[in-house]
């Protein structure tokens, strides 16, 4: 009987290409990969769909969310924020696992300011129904002037929040420590442009000026690499998915001297230390941040 003997080149060429079919890999567009989910008349698709506007006025804000939902990957979007006076809007970007009291979700949330007023970005992360883990920096950019890159990295190791490749968060898996980590539900993507002028600047004192509506946000660049679900039911554990992978499994020493960069110059709150809210440190704030 005779012996297929495949070529190791080939062999990897082949695994490769194996492990490609399980991913979504391609670049996402509007029109393909997502669906609007509040206000279809305040969503403008731009550029046959691989670009959108967002509008707010005082009849509606807006919002789309991802047609297939994920288990680990990357995903990211190029946003470019509403311009001048923004004070009391939120335009936000997560991904939300849809279920109620035990969702897990990855916040992106820009705060609207005063004009000449730094742009903020709260992030929290909800894991199994907990939330209340807020922290907000302050962008080192005016993100309303172009478009900037704002990204999730999520693996079996750590969550990662990015801007333009500068990690501003890192949650990192300590569920040895007994500490709850996202990983069992896939989550959609969603982004929302509303009104919040009760909290969204300086603690709601900032209401919002009506006489400078509508306000536009843009988004474009949309891409999503990650385990469809539902889809092949390995996908998900597969030690060779890229993000997995030992470059992605902690912070290289660059990310990290980025990464206190931002925390000791641009943070202007964390949970972690709201002693108001914690008198003792949750047990993931204590547990290393790298």
């Amino acid at each position: 009987m005779a012996t297929l003997i495949v070529p190791r080149l080939h062999y990897y060429c082949f695994l490769f290409l194996i492990n490609i079919a399980l991913v979504f890999a391609r670049p996402a567009t509007f029109l393909q990969d997502f669906r609007i989910t509040w206000s279809d008349s305040h969503i403008r698709q731009l550029q046959g769909g691989t670009a959108i506007q967002l509008v707010l006025d005082q009849n509606s804000g807006c919002g789309f969310a991802s047609k297939s939902q994920y288990l680990f990957g990357r995903v990211s979007m190029k946003i470019k924020l509403i311009p001048g006076d923004s004070a009391g809007t939120v335009t936000a970007f997560y991904m939300n696992s849809d279920t109620d009291s035990v969702r897990d979700e990855l916040d992106f949330e820009f705060l609207g300011n005063r004009s000449g007023q730094p742009y903020t970005v709260q992030t929290n992360i909800y894991v199994h129904g907990k939330g209340d883990r807020e922290q907000r920096v302050n962008l080192w950019f005016d993100p309303a002037q172009d478009f900037h890159e704002y990204s999730l990295d999520w693996n079996h190791y750590k969550i990662v929040f990015s801007v333009d490749g500068v990690p501003i968060r890192v949650y990192k898996n300590h569920e040895a420590k007994g500490i709850p980590y996202p990983k069992t539900q896939p989550m959609g993507i969603y982004s929302t442009l509303w009104e919040a002028d009760d909290w969204a600047t300086r603690g709601g004192l900032e209401k919002i000026d009506w006489s400078k509506a509508p306000f536009y946000a843009y988004y474009k660049d949309f891409n999503i690499e990650g385990c469809p679900v539902p889809g092949p039911a390995n996908c998900p554990s597969n030690p060779n998915n890229w993000w997995e992978g030992p470059l992605y499994q902690q912070l290289t020493a660059e990310q990290a001297r980025r990464y206190r960069w931002v925390r000791i110059n641009h943070m202007i709150y964390d949970y972690c230390t709201d002693r108001s809210r914690y008198p003792a440190a949750p047990p993931e704030c204590t547990a290393g941040i790298y």
